[in-house]
């Protein structure tokens, strides 16, 4: 059997269907808990990228998350169906619900952004949903572990890869129509709260213009490490604006710049970066790992920390106790 087929056979085996249906909830004492995995960079047939495949099953193993998410960049190499076939199949079996973000070379390699979606969100207990462009933007609610009420929000967004527009050089930026959409969903589900907005986070791939500013916020001290500039667009669409007036986005994490894997704060928003998860596959001066994040029902705040693949917890943090 061919190596692309593998994968096929593990979706239809499995519980087909079952995925979407899955509901997010706070756990009964009140807990939730996060893995976010970003820039696993896998390319197949690079045995560094096993260190990669290692961390993510140590990592589930040890924390046992209610949802997985990854923010990009994770199969960097071809033939791409291999890559996210090393992926997705440990995630498979995990039984955990997952979802994914694109970063701006998934798409580089030999499957297009449609395609690799097809592949994703026809993997068992995967959450996310295709569009025509690919995966669509999503707020995820977790529910109350008491009732059937939404307790927080979870946006799950794709920052682009490149810029569209001639005179701009570098990466891409939040789309009108998405900074829309998440001003749109904010405000349905803050007056579906009665008027009060529901704590929220914020996953994508690449930094907003924004992190530059909130790591030299003399108010308060980042957590973690800083080992190159940030590399967010050229231009600033107005995302970070939008959060700060829509009041329900309390924290936003990203991926994208390897060495960086900083806490820090802007106006009462946390802006942070996952653990650079990959193997050496790619740039890197520091040991992989993941960022795990903990909320707590009826909280607007949450504590974080970063394990490594040796075991090693770093980082712990909570928010805004850490922060002014």
């Amino acid at each position: 059997m061919k190596k692309g087929l593998i994968l096929i056979s593990l979706i239809v085996f499995s519980f087909l269907g079952e995925v979407n249906a899955q509901q997010l909830r706070f756990r009964n004492d009140g807990t939730f808990k996060i893995v976010q995995f970003t820039d696993t960079h896998v390319v197949p047939g690079n045995a560094e990228s096993l260190n990669a495949i290692k961390l993510i099953n140590e990592t589930l193993d040890k924390e046992n998350p209610d949802l997985i998410v990854f923010t990009g960049d994770v199969v960097t190499g071809k033939p791409a169906r291999d890559g996210w076939e090393m992926v997705l199949k440990p995630l498979a079996k995990k039984g955990i619900p997952f979802v994914i973000t694109m970063g701006n070379h998934d798409a580089e390699q030999d499957l297009n952004r449609s395609e690799i979606a097809a592949i994703i969100t026809a993997t068992p207990h995967c959450i996310n949903k295709k569009d025509s462009k690919g995966l669509s933007d999503m707020a995820l609610e977790i529910k109350s572990a008491k009732n059937s009420n939404t307790s927080a929000l979870l946006y799950c967004m794709d920052s682009n890869d490149y810029s569209k527009v001639d005179t701009v050089k570098g990466y891409g930026w939040f789309s009108f129509e998405q900074i829309q959409w998440y001003r749109n969903t904010s405000a349905r589900i803050t007056e579906a709260n009665g008027g009060k907005p529901l704590p929220a986070l914020a996953f994508f791939h690449i930094a907003l213009p924004e992190y530059k500013e909130a790591y030299k916020n003399e108010r308060n001290n980042p957590v973690g490490i800083r080992l190159e500039d940030e590399c967010p667009a050229s231009v600033n669409p107005g995302m970070f604006t939008a959060m700060l007036e829509s009041k329900d986005v309390m924290g936003v994490f990203v991926g994208h710049d390897h060495n960086n894997d900083y806490l820090a704060s802007l106006y009462g928003i946390a802006l942070g970066y996952g653990r650079f998860s990959g193997g050496k596959t790619t740039y890197v001066d520091i040991q992989n790992g993941a960022r795990i994040i903990n909320l707590k029902e009826g909280e607007r705040g949450f504590s974080t920390f970063i394990r490594l693949l040796d075991g090693s917890e770093i980082c712990s943090t909570v928010f805004p106790g850490t922060f002014k």
